[in-house]
Parts: C-alpha cells; structure tokens; sequence
C-alpha cells in the first residue's frame, strides 16, 4: 500500500496547526481516511467484528499521533460501527483532557507525575520512539559536528547551563563565532520533558531557548534558521519516504558516555538503537495511552487491540514494539 501526497504520514503538512481533529469513517462526510503502512508479509485488513460500537475521542502527544491514526483506521476497518476522532496539541493537552473527561483517551510522551496518578491517570504502555536534536543543514560547523557528534555535558550547557552559546564551542573550532539560536517547545510537551531530563535538567521548564508550539512548528523554525538548534520526536526529524532528515536539517550524532558516536544520519539507524537499547534513554521513551480510570467498553476494545493486532504496524510507522513482557503486562491493565 503506497503513500500519497495526501497521507497522514506527509506529517509536516499535515499538523500545520497545533491542533488537527481527525474523524475516523471518513467515507460519509466524502473525506479521505490516512492510509497505512500494511505489515510486511500479510494483508492490512481482517474479518469484520460487527459487536463493538461508540464513539472514542483521542487526543494529545504529537509523538505519538501518527501511529494512533494508524491504528484508528485499521482498527475501524473491522469495526465499522465505531468511530474515532483523533486530535494532536502535546502531551500536556492529552492528559488534562484525560482527566477531565474531555476525550477516552490522553496520548501522553513522557513519564507520568505521581500527581496525575493521584488524579485517576490510568497509563498504559503501548509503544516505544525518542527524540533527536534537530540542527539547520546550513549551519558553519554541520560538517565537524556530523564527523564528532554532540555529547551530553555539551547538550546541557547549550540548553540547561547556558555555558555553550556559539556554535565554534560545540564543533571545537574557536574561529568559528556565530551565536547559537535556541528554539524550544512552548507548548506542554512530553518531547521537552525527556529532552530536558537528557540534557541534565529536571523538565520542560529547564530548557532555554524561543518557545515555539507543536513539534513541526518547532522544526520549522530551525529550517528557516541557519544558526538554529531544536529537537523533534524522530517521526517529524525523519523524511517518511526516504528515511533521512527532513529538507533543510540535520540530525547530529549522539557522543555516548563510552566515546562512542552513535549515528544517527536516518531514521532507520535512530530506530535500530532504541531496539538494541544504545540510544540513551531518555531521549528514548515509552509512549502510553492514558485513561482516566481502568478504561471500559469499546475504548479497552480499542486499546486491546492496538496491543494484539496493531502492533503489526508498529515497526513499519517508525515506532518501536515493546519487549512481549511489557504488552502482556499492559493487556493485563486493560483486562
């Protein structure tokens, strides 16, 4: 099954909003349903299930929306007296949504605070991804910053500390003097939230820099910039159909604790380290779906099966599967 130019998975233009609503069962109001990336080696579709019926409403992490979309249309595929309408605005948008009983279910990107807990959060694992940093390709130090890499003492002074503000300090290279343009996320964000904690702050509010809303407004604003720096969850940083950065990014190395320089020049070689757990963790992330309270009814159906028959996409999207222990434990939440 192929992409086309009016896929869910040209993201970038799909999200130019922070906020885009997507009503699943398309078909009645003459729109067209995202299409998905079938499993290798097996059809996309299954035998209609007639029994399950309702409306799910979803909302939340932009890390994780593009393979809820997935899930949604393929789950509707075989349950076609449900629909389900999906919305992106941040992490923190999906879980206050979540608690008050605006929509079933809260996409939430980040670890969830013992507060939410408290509050009727009801998390529940369902995949894995991360974030990369995301620099301008025109910038004056790309070449020696993509041959060394960027460790995290450095990440911390550019974004926590401030002690590194030109962009000659990160490559090694005191010639070169231009100032390091920091952008942000100003919105609640669960990408900030594990950047942060990566780059030796405690959250979001650590983090220095123009706040911008949404992960494609914030790596829109690095394209425009040569001296720009950011980070986006690896399903924005990524071209969908190549597999290598965005036009007019790059995606530096991590510098690993050892020395080692983790490349991460395509989203493939990004994806194949969080499977072999070499990509440091944070900005590797578990992804939940989060209810208020043991979800019920055709919500657990859903979330059911997007831990059974929808992992099979989980791969092909850009995401990562959890070990088979972690999904029988999240089945085991949803009962």
């Amino acid at each position: 099954m192929a992409f086309n130019k009016n896929s869910v998975y040209g993201i970038a233009a799909v999200i130019a909003i922070a906020v885009v609503v997507i009503a699943i069962g398309l078909a009645s109001s003459g729109g067209e349903a995202p299409v998905p990336v079938p499993p290798a080696g097996g059809d996309a579709t299954a035998t209609p299930t007639n029994q399950v019926s309702g409306t799910i409403t979803i909302s939340g992490a932009f890390a994780l929306y593009p393979l809820a979309v997935v899930w949604a249309d393929e789950y509707k595929s075989t349950h076609p007296n449900v629909k389900i309408e999906i919305s992106a605005g941040g992490a923190g948008k999906g879980m206050s949504d979540t608690l008050g009983n605006l929509v079933d279910i809260g996409m939430v990107s980040r670890a969830i605070a013992d507060v939410e807990l408290e509050k009727g959060a009801y998390p529940i694992p369902v995949t894995k991804d991360a974030v990369v940093p995301v620099i301008n390709a025109k910038n004056p130090a790309a070449q020696e910053i993509l041959k060394k890499g960027i460790n995290q003492s450095t990440w911390q002074g550019i974004y926590i500390d401030q002690t590194v503000t030109t962009w000659g300090e990160v490559a090694g290279k005191p010639e070169i003097a231009d100032k390091i343009h920091l952008f942000t996320r100003s919105d609640s964000s669960g990408a900030a939230d594990v950047w942060a904690l990566y780059a030796g702050g405690k959250g979001q509010a650590n983090l220095k820099g123009i706040g911008v809303a949404s992960d494609p407004g914030l790596l829109a604003e690095v394209q425009k910039d040569p001296l720009g720096v950011g980070f986006n969850n690896i399903n924005y940083a990524y071209d969908t159909k190549t597999g290598l950065p965005v036009a007019g990014v790059i995606v530096p190395p991590f510098v690993l604790d050892d020395g080692t320089v983790l490349d991460l020049s395509t989203k493939q070689k990004a994806v194949d380290a969080i499977k072999a757990q070499t990509f440091p963790h944070p900005p590797a992330r578990v992804e939940y779906f989060v209810t208020n309270g043991k979800p019920t009814g055709v919500t657990a159906d859903f979330i059911r099966w997007s831990l059974t028959d929808g992992q099979k996409f989980v791969d092909a999207n850009g995401y990562v599967e959890l070990p088979a222990d972690a999904i029988a434990e999240s089945l085991e939440k949803v009962g």
